[in-house]
This record gives structure tokens, C-alpha cells and sequence, in this order.
């Protein structure tokens, strides 16, 4: 059973080069309604945010957008690709978008990624950017961000980027939300369970919510690989206390006994209208997006065994692994997180 689910799971995502959360054309764009938001970590220098300011000016409604696997170091991909900050601005939300950790889960890590022992070595690709086709696996012996320097994500988010924004905007510390996609969805999922003094709400698009399923271990390091040459045992060695603190399964109780309110979503993997400009977005998008709804309807059969009321669950009927369908997502997602925060 172990043995077929992996090959399921490596021949899927392997010849793609998992492309966890680029798949999807998208065109870059800057939103001037944002401001740089410089926030000092201890462990990771100085890391910048993007931060909106809700329409009425209010400080005790926020939400803290995560992005994927991929994320750059210039913006969000929530900004980049796509309209949320407008969207959610105008309905009264202060928006905060984290720039960077591609590849880390939004964890602290339990050392600088590296393969072998080897160093970061000077001269070798960088990793600030991944790859679509496998080639991020140059950049295993790169400097730069988790490499140079231990990731220490969780601790930046949930407590130097919270002070900052509560110290320098008056930002509210508790009742915020959080949400992401693809690997951000699980990372909200993890911060707003093992940090409900922060976050009540949590959304998690395509989210991979049962990473200690078989062969799900391989295949994330197959694309941890591929976006940046980053090493998930430098994360969290295999099947540690570590790893199940990040596993949505495994932690599902947590948020059913803090009441934390969650808007869980997936889609089928088919196409939909706004899915296809090229060939690629369903080559990759598809099988990404069935991978995504596997572990998403397991979660939910866990919430549901547990008897748990406070989720939301969204299924379209189309749609791949594709910030299209992302956006959508969020705009469906408003009322709900509105009613949830401050």
C-alpha cells in the first residue's frame, strides 16, 4: 500500500518538477495601496512584509496572507498575481502579506538547509526563485534565504512581525485570521492551531492537509527540491514530533477543541474556464490539484469523525492548482472571515 501510494504520488508530481504553487499564468503587478513594512528577526535578518490598510482605518481586523512554495523575494504571489488586498481592504480588513520563505513551510526550521552536511558554497545558484522543470536542484549547494542562514519563520510571524505591526500600527494581536495556498494553506492551518491566542480564523486552499500520509514525505521533498534545492530533513526529520506538529491531520483536535473558525477548500483537478492560457496550466495544475483534494477531503473525514462544526468546506466542481481559482476562493471566503476577526 506504502509502496503503490508513493509511486502514485512520485510519477505524478516528479516529471512536473512540482510546481507546487506557480501553476497557472499569471502577470506581475504592484499594488500602491501597499507599503513596505520592515520587520527585524533575530535569526533571519531583516525580513519585509507588504501591508494594506483596511478601508475605514480600523487596527482590529487583520489578516495575514501566506504565500506558496515559490514565494519570491520582491512580493507576496498574492500580490503579484492577483487582487485579494483590494478586495479584502474594501470590506474594512487590514491585509498583511509576509515576502519570502520559499520552501519553508512557514516553520522554524531545525537548521540551515543543506545536503550532506556540505555548506552554502559561494559562487553556486542562488534560491531565491524556483523552477517549474526540475532545475531548482542546481541551487542545493546555493547561499541565500533558509541556506545561509536557519529558517525561523513560525516565531517571526507569531511574534516579531505581531509585536511590530502592534507596536508601530496598533494592530490588534488576537481574533486575526490567516490563510494561504497550496503550501501556505497547510501553514496556516499549523500557525493557527499551535498559536490560537493569535489567529481565530484560518483558510487553507489546496493545502496539503495529511503530509504524513504515505509517500506524501517523498513526494514534498521531491518539490521542496525543485522550488529553491531546499532539504526537508534540515525542516523536520522524518516522522518526528516536529513533522506531526506540521501535519493538519495529525493536529485536526487542536482546532476543533480552540473553536478556530477555518474556510477549507479544494478543487477537482478539471479544468474550469479561467484554467487554461497554455498547455501547462493543466499539465501541471491537474494532478497538483487532485494531489490537493486527496489530503483535503482526508482532513475532512478527520474534522468529521472528531465532530467538529467550525468549518466551512468548498469543493468546486473545476479548477487546478491555479491562482485563478485562488482569488476565487478569497472572494467567496469575505463574509465568513469578516464575521470571524476583530
Amino acid at each position: 500500500m506504502r509502496r503503490s501510494a508513493l509511486g502514485l504520488a512520485l510519477a505524478t508530481l516528479l516529471p512536473l518538477g512540482m510546481s507546487a504553487a506557480q501553476a497557472g499564468t499569471a502577470s506581475a503587478a504592484f499594488t500602491p495601496t501597499g507599503f513596505d513594512f520592515w520587520v527585524d528577526s533575530s535569526v533571519m535578518g531583516p525580513i519585509k512584509s507588504r501591508v494594506f490598510r483596511a478601508a475605514d482605518g480600523n487596527t482590529d481586523r487583520v489578516v495575514y496572507a501566506l504565500d506558496g512554495e515559490r514565494a519570491g523575494l520582491d512580493l507576496s504571489g498574492w500580490e503579484i498575481n492577483t487582487n485579494v488586498a483590494n478586495a479584502l481592504t474594501r470590506a474594512n480588513i487590514n491585509v498583511v502579506m509576509p515576502v519570502g520563505g520559499q520552501s519553508s513551510f512557514y516553520m522554524d526550521w531545525n537548521s540551515p538547509s543543506s545536503f550532506l552536511g556540505i555548506p552554502p558554497q559561494a559562487g553556486s545558484s542562488g534560491s531565491s526563485s524556483g523552477s517549474s522543470s526540475g532545475s531548482g536542484g542546481l541551487q542545493i549547494l546555493g547561499q541565500g534565504p533558509g541556506k545561509s542562514y536557519r529558517y525561523d519563520w513560525e516565531s517571526f510571524v507569531t511574534r516579531d512581525l505581531r509585536n511590530a505591526l502592534h507596536d508601530r500600527l496598533g494592530f490588534r494581536t488576537t481574533r486575526n485570521g490567516v490563510f494561504g495556498l497550496s503550501m501556505g494553506g497547510s501553514a496556516a492551518l499549523t500557525l493557527a492551531a499551535h498559536h490560537p491566542d493569535m489567529f481565530h480564523y484560518a483558510g487553507a486552499y489546496s493545502g496539503y492537509l495529511n503530509i504524513s500520509a504515505p509517500g506524501m514525505r517523498e513526494a514534498l521533498r521531491a518539490a521542496m527540491i525543485d522550488a529553491g534545492g531546499y532539504n526537508i530533513d534540515s525542516m523536520a526529520p522524518p516522522w518526528s514530533p516536529k513533522w506531526y506538529y506540521m501535519d493538519p491531520f495529525v493536529f485536526a483536535p487542536q482546532l476543533k477543541a480552540n473553536n478556530t473558525r477555518l474556510w477549507i477548500a479544494a478543487g477537482s483537478g478539471i479544468p474550469g474556464l479561467g484554467d487554461v492560457s497554455n498547455a501547462m496550466d493543466v499539465i501541471q495544475g491537474s494532478p497538483l490539484e487532485a494531489l490537493a483534494l486527496a489530503n483535503t477531503r482526508a482532513f475532512q473525514v478527520r474534522m468529521l469523525s472528531l465532530g467538529a462544526r467550525n468549518v466551512t468546506y468548498d469543493f468546486p466542481s473545476l479548477g487546478v492548482h491555479n491562482w485563478h481559482n485562488w482569488e476565487a476562493e478569497v472572494d467567496k471566503m469575505i463574509p465568513d472571515l469578516s464575521a470571524n476577526i476583530g
